[in-house]
């Protein structure tokens, strides 16, 4: 039964979210079949897809973020109109960051309006709380007017709860881990704007969810294509010297999708492509865009293929030439990079990576690289040749769980279903990986050593401590152990829980022993 049990938790915890508390059985379930526990959710690709009440699509999102940006627009107008003329002082550009405009205007109602804008944005400092508002005093004279809604804020929180309540309600967890693994990959950040944090929600809806059982080169084109991540790398702004638009703007290139491309979404660093291949990628992909406001390419905020932004002729990349076709000209370069050998390996060590080892054993490495190439990319299939692999089961539980992964294993442990994504989106902000935020285009680190240090591991603890004095006198923490671990806890790990000297205190102990933060 020890062997079944450690099995049982190599299920749980390195594919999946770790064990549910309550009457859910996960622990015995996987002891059972282990690979077959984990390889049950593979069988039903439409449970990786989200859908809930009040989730929109990409265009209506877009439209809804141009109806607020113009409500504020029309506020400020109108309480610059309203302002006395001897407290009046020069108003921003509309260009510029919410924070600007605070500290330019003394008008109430501005002031009111460019905190909710704020609110709309990560905050700088990741400990801060996720909705802080500006600390400003309000002139005694000013009448607030009312408000425009905060759209951008109520839906990232939307699509966040949605998010998190699947993750916490799923059985093993293993597709919630792989779209968690895909959208880091293809990553972008809510912290780039307005759009992005609209967006960030649906994107991984959208682009991710839906093939991360299928074929990476369809995933590769749903992401190069959504308006999300063509904002997030500015891509809307690259225009073919040579174009019309370009000629008339007096504009050129954008370099930042293309490179990102091929050193962070398919070759990566060393896979063969030279600057000359990126600036042909880039010049491949002008025309690449969104509708905006207006609708004159269409739907706002629907992906788009601007001719007139488009740079003509042939173009050369890695040796290929590729005739001018238009939109068909990227689609078929992206087809080709997708099967490329140095995206087939560097896809498969990072996949390793992510669920074995920081450093990853080569032999499955090869091992899935090859499956990947004879699949021709079926992300499936490679899913499934990681859990048939012994690998993945002998490797020692070692690697640390990233603070998204800590906070939901907790929750399920402790069978709590959010009904408010307030406390985890603020733990994650404190523990350093704000959701859909991350500092750059590379993501969040995917290693031990990045999560581990001190005083990460000391905000881990405050926040044990913290669910442990809220919940710690309605549960036993033994009874948990054995929802988590059963006998393959270590009898370090039980001792300590025993020789708690309060169940607070080892509740915390609990989600802060290795069952919880390992995986």
């Amino acid at each position: 039964m020890a062997r079944d049990s450690h099995a049982a938790l190599v299920a749980l915890n390195r594919f999946g979210f770790g064990a549910r508390g309550g009457a859910s059985g996960d622990l015995i379930n996987a002891a059972s079949d282990p690979r077959g526990f984990v390889k049950a959710e593979l069988s039903r690709p439409s449970g990786v897809l989200l859908e809930a009440p009040g989730l929109q699509s990409t265009p209506q999102l877009g439209q809804a973020v141009f109806a607020y940006q113009d409500q504020v627009k029309q506020a400020r107008e109108a309480a610059k109109a309203a302002a006395p003329a001897e407290t009046s002082l020069p108003q921003a550009p509309a260009d510029q960051k919410p924070a600007l405009r605070r500290n330019l205007s003394l008008n109430a109602v501005a002031t009111e309006i460019a905190g909710q804008m704020a609110e709309a944005k990560p905050a700088d400092n990741a400990a801060k709380s996720e909705t802080m508002q500006p600390n400003m005093a309000v002139p005694p004279a000013a009448k607030p007017a009312p408000q425009p809604l905060n759209v951008i804020q109520k839906t990232f929180r939307a699509e966040a709860l949605a998010r998190l309540q699947r993750a916490t309600l799923v059985e093993c967890g293993f597709t919630e881990r792989l779209v968690v693994f895909w959208s880091n990959h293809f990553c972008i950040s809510a912290a780039k704007g307005e759009l992005a944090r609209m967006w960030a929600g649906a994107f991984e809806r959208e682009a991710i969810r839906p093939h991360v059982l299928g074929r990476f080169a369809d995933m590769l084109r749903s992401v190069e294509q959504h308006p999300a991540m063509l904002f997030f790398l500015d891509n809307q702004q690259s225009l073919g010297p040579d174009s019309r638009a370009g000629q008339n703007r007096k504009r050129g290139l954008n370099e930042n999708l293309a490179r990102e491309i091929m050193e962070l979404h398919t070759l990566g660093v060393g896979g063969g492509y030279t600057q000359e291949d990126v600036t042909s990628l880039a010049r491949i992909i002008t025309g690449w865009t969104f509708a905006g406001r207006q609708g004159q390419l269409g739907t706002p905020g629907s992906f788009v293929f601007n001719t007139n932004a488009h740079q003509p002729g042939p173009q050369v990349l890695l040796g290929k030439t590729y005739e001018a076709t238009g939109l068909g000209q990227g689609e078929a370069a992206l087809a080709d990079i997708a099967r490329h050998p140095s995206t087939a390996t560097f896809i498969a060590t990072k996949f390793v990576r992510h669920f074995v080892a920081d450093d990853p054993p080569q032999a499955l490495v090869a091992r899935l690289r090859d499956v990947f190439v004879k699949t021709e990319g079926d992300l499936k299939a490679m899913a499934v040749a990681l859990v048939d692999s012994d690998e993945a089961w002998k490797a020692p539980l070692t690697k640390m769980r990233s603070p998204y992964d800590f906070v939901v294993a907790s929750g399920r442990l402790l069978a709590r279903v959010p009904e408010d994504p307030g406390a985890y989106l603020n733990n994650l902000n404190l523990l350093g990986q704000p959701l859909w935020s991350p500092a750059g285009p590379n993501g969040f680190p995917d290693t031990s050593a990045a999560w581990a240090a001190p005083e990460g591991i000391k905000l881990r603890l405050d926040i044990a401590a913290q669910m442990g004095a809220r919940l710690g006198n309605n549960i036993d923490p033994l009874d948990l152990l054995e929802f988590a671990a059963a006998d393959a806890a270590s009898v370090e790990t039980r001792r300590t829980i025993e020789r708690a000297e309060s169940r607070q205190q080892a509740l915390a102990l609990l989600l802060m022993s290795p069952e919880m933060q390992r995986r």
